[in-house]
Parts: C-alpha cells; sequence; structure tokens
C-alpha cells in the first residue's frame, strides 16, 4: 500500500523523500503507518524498477536531498495496481480502497465504477457475515464493539453508494 501511495503522489508532482514522507502523513496517515526506515528503501527499491527517477539533487553540507518523479514505466504499474482487487484482509483492503480513493481523479469513469462496485459487493458480503454471525450478548463491551463495527460498515455502505450515484451523475453530463 505504501508503494501504491508513493507512486499516486509522485503521479501529483515530483517529491523528495521528506516531503514525500509529509503528504504520506498527512492524506495516508488513517490508512498506513509511515516512517522513514520505509520510505527510503522503498525510493531505492521503485528507482531500481525504473518506476520513479530521480530528478534532481540538492547537496548541503550534511547530505544530498534528490527530487524523484514518476517515469511512464512506473505510471503504468501505478494503473495496474490501481485497478487489482488482491486477495488481503478486512483491515487491508479498506485501507487500500482509501488509498485508491484519494488517487480516484486519475483514473477512467469505468474504472472508478468497477473499484466502487468491487468495494461496495465486498462490503455486502461482510455485512451478510456481520448478521449471521452469534455474538455474546453477555458481554456489553463485546456487544459494544460488535454495534460499531456495523455501524461503520453500513456507513461506509451508505457512503460508497453514494459515490456510485455522483459518478453517474458525472457520467451523464459528460455524455
Amino acid at each position: 500500500m505504501l508503494e501504491l501511495a508513493t507512486l499516486g503522489l509522485l503521479l501529483r508532482e515530483p517529491l523528495h523523500g521528506y516531503r514525500l514522507k509529509q503528504q504520506l502523513e498527512l492524506f495516508m496517515g488513517c490508512c498506513i503507518s509511515i516512517n522513514y526506515g520505509a520510505i527510503y528503501p522503498l525510493l531505492k527499491r521503485l528507482e531500481d524498477r525504473g518506476y520513479i527517477a530521480t530528478l534532481s539533487a540538492d547537496s548541503t553540507d550534511a547530505h544530498t536531498r534528490k527530487t524523484y518523479c514518476l517515469t511512464k514505466q512506473g505510471r503504468k504499474h501505478w494503473h495496474e495496481v490501481m485497478l487489482e482487487n488482491p486477495q488481503e484482509s478486512w483491515v487491508n483492503s479498506r485501507s487500500r480502497f482509501t488509498i485508491k480513493f484519494f488517487f480516484f481523479s486519475h483514473l477512467e469513469p469505468c474504472q472508478r465504477v468497477m473499484l466502487l462496485e468491487h468495494r461496495l459487493s465486498a462490503c455486502h458480503e461482510r455485512q451478510s457475515a456481520f448478521e449471521i454471525e452469534i455474538i455474546p450478548l453477555n458481554n456489553p463491551y463485546a456487544s459494544s464493539a460488535w454495534d460499531r463495527s456495523l455501524d461503520i460498515l453500513t456507513s461506509e455502505i451508505q457512503w460508497l453508494g453514494e459515490q456510485l450515484a455522483k459518478e453517474a451523475v458525472f457520467n451523464n453530463s459528460e455524455a
């Protein structure tokens, strides 16, 4: 997920490592954990794979600050990863979708609808699983946590429906 978010932010504008970390914390902090120990090795791997390139390098007394940009190959890879729906835990899939949604403006309308519909389907499956599961009613904390989880899921389903409706309006206005 960190790779997806990093490539997405570099799609928007070239950034140096420190600024990239700031942007990740600001926009993705609710979805992923960000630390310097992960950022710089990731940037090195992405550069080695040809997904990003060093745009410029400014040297100071202490260190060299590189500004990175997305390459054509990186843009293609980012797009492929955006459209993937890997099998993963519920928490990771929610985080991955949130990151993808942040970059929806870089996708075609039909791709946005496909991702929204896939997430909505996953939410409905999760809701069905909640409905057949039995919780211990004699535990007020478990019951309260269960209710909170259902409320969050119900809210997400409603929000996804609203986003699909907005896409329909947007697509009809373009036609």
